[in-house]
């Protein structure tokens, strides 16, 4: 018997692999139901994956790379794509080359695949929490009806990371490996920036759009979204790493967003160059800049905060925002960290204890928003599925 230690993509798509090649196999998930965090990613859109060429698509996931390519080479987008229109769910590529599934939702497609796995014969055991191993090699877990053993020939820990911990993924397991973990920390989460209380009274909840946020060297162009504490949406969770890496230096750091990052600032300052004519610095920015009140309030914020007016088309091209922290883990939509890959073997079998794989969440790596995620955890399912396979060959079971 192959046992699962989770029932999010990493796990179910595991199950899936096994239960075809004719093993019988028992997911075991510490909640009510198997999938939450999975529908809690399709609430405003399951992005599955990315249509962008493959070796575009390897880069996002930085450091994380050389581990994870195999895996995505063995279970590309195109497969990933391929499966989910297997179960019925049609699939369409976004404008922005984001894949997903004709219904936006997360909940057809993972009831077709619950059915599709009960029909393969896999079991499932809810409000199971792993608790580590009894003395004689068993896996333990806390139930309802107290402590019960489980003695698999194989089992795949796919529990997943820290981020979300109300839907599952607690982090709680690391301490049932020590010295193998990477620490926990947020990814694809907002920034804390201390607005001035009008500011925030007024734009909390307003997004910046088309808009460009550059750190260091870094830049991307997307959205924001104001809120009560700071700046959270796509342009500032793909700045998760290299913000958190500053915060750790320096306690504190800057990001510089462009306002207008379809106008050179030549072409901006010639814009800006004209007589104001009575107009108030609001009405002048709107229509010369074509700035959003959202924008315009940034500025106006900078200015009072002892900018230049001179340098408003600076300003516009690269406004400072001084960030004073990242969003705690609990909201952040992933996190880094996690079993080390020097803690795994090619087939994804943790160092040390033979019979017991790890893929998902579990690993330390972290991707941007956009379906790099959840490729990720498909894409590592199966192959810690086909490791098992591999491994129970070699041991003639």
């Amino acid at each position: 018997m192959v046992a699962i230690v989770g029932g999010g993509p990493a796990g179910l798509m595991a199950a899936e692999v096994l239960s075809r090649a004719g093993l019988t196999v028992t997911i075991f998930d510490q909640m009510p139901s198997l999938g939450r965090k999975f529908l809690m990613a399709g609430r405003g859109g399951l992005n599955l994956t990315h249509s962008e060429p493959l070796e575009r698509f390897l880069d996002r996931y930085g450091p994380a790379r050389a581990w994870l390519e195999p895996a995505i080479n063995a279970f590309p987008p195109s497969a990933l794509v391929a499966w989910c229109e297997g179960l019925g769910q049609e699939t369409f590529v976004g404008t922005s080359g984001r894949v997903f599934p004709r219904s936006m939702k997360a909940s057809p497609l993972l009831r077709a695949w619950l059915r599709r796995l009960a029909d393969q014969g896999v079991h499932v055991a809810t409000r199971h929490r792993w608790t580590g191993w009894a003395a004689d090699g068993a896996l333990t877990f806390d139930t309802p009806d107290g402590t019960r053993l489980v003695r698999p020939t194989v089992t795949l820990l796919a529990a997943g990371g820290a981020s979300w911990p109300r839907l599952g993924s607690d982090g709680a397991w690391a301490g049932l490996l020590p010295g193998g973990v990477a620490p926990f920390q947020p990814s694809n989460c907002g920034v804390l920036i201390d607005w001035p209380d009008a500011f925030r009274a007024r734009f909390a909840g307003h997004p910046l759009k088309r808009i460009a946020v550059r750190h260091g060297d870094r830049t991307v162009r997307g959205e924001a979204m104001i809120g009560a504490a700071g700046l959270e949406g796509g342009a500032i969770y793909a700045l998760s790493p290299v913000l958190r890496e500053a915060m750790a230096a320096g306690g504190h750091t800057t990001l510089h967003i462009d306002l207008r990052p379809d106008l050179d600032l030549a072409t901006l300052a010639a814009r800006l160059s004209v007589p104001r004519r009575g107009q108030s610095r609001s009405s002048f920015l709107r229509k010369q800049a074509g700035l959003a009140p959202e924008a315009i309030g940034l500025i106006q914020w900078a200015l009072h905060d002892g900018a230049a007016e001179a340098d408003l088309p600076a300003l516009i091209k690269a406004l400072p925002l001084r960030v004073s922290g990242m969003q705690g883990i609990g909201r952040a939509i992933s996190s880094a960290g996690g079993l080390r890959w020097d803690m795994i073997d090619d087939h994804f079998m943790i160092t040390g204890r033979p019979g017991v794989f790890a893929a998902g969440e579990m690993l330390d790596w972290e991707a941007p928003t956009g379906g790099y995620l959840l490729q990720a955890c498909f894409s590592t399912g199966a192959a810690a599925a086909a490791g098992i396979l591999a491994w129970l060959r070699d041991a003639g079971s």
